[in-house]
């Protein structure tokens, strides 16, 4: 395991005093954080009430591993679900609890933030218990933006977003502009409750085998109901919180649409932050979906029909051998039943990949 800042200072300080045991045992513990093994880990989206015929379908599509959400964080939750999942022959690629993926507490710096550290922190423990190795964090201060839902190729229903008339939603809350908090928030209050929050939660993740990965905010606006978006909206902002962090269990999630709605913004287009967050070695999750366009305005579509050509996107996973999980995400409803969309998408995804991998193979 790569020595973090935190280590060599802990080092530093203990001083020439400490050199003969170092000597005595030279070499770093081992991590328990299992490395990616070869090979993008597509991944079915199940919904929290799945059946067991979504584990089947899950088997008839062709993928291998399925990520589930839920809002409970026991050990008991996760080791249940797990033991369901691969009696069917399948794999979690991880598991998401709403109570603790968007926290305005620690986000803003609110009443009970500490609490909410903590239950964060039991959160990873237990899912570090049930040998699930990743999670996607969001640092969401007022959840996902977006207008009335519009429709998108062939009248399909899908979510939408203009700046001048979105308000704010997550786990049945609703926040509003001007102010979503009462007050405006400054980019260094943020900037201190990262810090605050990550320097508790990394060493329990590095300590239990969990990576964390930061979904962006969604949409990446600049500033949305008094809040800033600056942190996880841009790649500048990554690249500075990725430091505070000094973790090699802190990494992104990258929600491709998300990135996409946030354009010239984010201050690296799509590929390019592919690029940039595999050269870091922090690119753990792909979210691939597509929209119409960047901010002020866009609709979530199908994954073939936004304003991003996604064979390429598949090609710079495939060019960066990323290795983590990559799932079919905000998929809009076609006629018949909810598995429909992700039939559709996630076939699509597995023939960009497999195009992929035989030009790679040919180059």
């Amino acid at each position: 395991m790569s020595l973090t800042r935190r280590d060599l200072a802990r080092f530093a300080l203990a001083g020439a005093a400490a050199f003969p045991a170092a000597r005595r045992s030279s070499a770093a513990p081992a991590s328990k954080t299992p490395p990616w093994g070869p090979g993008i880990k597509i991944s079915l989206q199940l919904p929290n009430t799945y059946d067991d015929d979504y584990l089947t379908f899950a088997k008839q599509i062709g993928v291998e591993y399925v990520s589930i959400g839920g809002r409970n964080t026991s050990y008991e939750y996760f080791q249940g679900h797990k033991d369901r999942v691969e009696a069917a022959g399948l794999k979690i690629a991880n598991m998401g609890d709403t109570s603790v993926h968007n926290m305005p507490e620690v986000t803003l710096g609110l009443p009970g933030r500490d609490a909410k550290i903590e239950e964060y922190k039991r959160y990873l423990r237990n899912l570090g218990r049930a040998g699930i190795h990743y999670t996607t964090y969001a640092h969401m201060g007022n959840g996902i933006w977006s207008s009335e839902r519009e429709t998108t190729r062939g009248g399909a229903p899908a979510r939408a977003f203009h700046l001048a008339d979105a308000k704010g939603y997550w786990a049945g809350e609703v926040f509003e502009a001007p102010l979503s908090h009462g007050r405006k928030f400054t980019q260094d209050e943020l900037w201190d409750n990262w810090a605050y929050f990550i320097k508790k939660v990394a060493p329990v993740a590095e300590e239990v085998g969990v990576r964390i990965g930061v979904h962006p905010d969604d949409p990446p606006v600049p500033e949305l109901g008094g809040v800033p978006r600056h942190m996880f909206g841009t790649l500048a902002g990554y690249k500075r919180a990725f430091e505070i962090a000094d973790s090699p269990n802190v990494g992104a999630c990258l929600c491709c649409g998300t990135w996409m709605e946030g354009g010239a913004h984010t201050g690296a287009n799509v590929l390019d932050a592919v690029r940039e967050f595999s050269k870091m070695d922090k690119l753990w999750k792909i979210h691939f979906r597509n929209v119409t366009g960047p901010i002020p305005d866009f609709v979530e579509t199908y994954v073939d029909d936004g304003y991003t050509d996604m064979k390429q996107l598949m090609r710079t996973l495939v060019d960066v051998d990323f290795r983590g999980i990559l799932i079919a995400d905000h998929v809009p409803q076609m006629v018949g039943d909810a598995k429909t969309g992700w039939a559709f998408s996630l076939g699509y995804i597995r023939a960009l990949y497999d195009m992929a991998k035989e030009e790679r193979g040919r180059a």
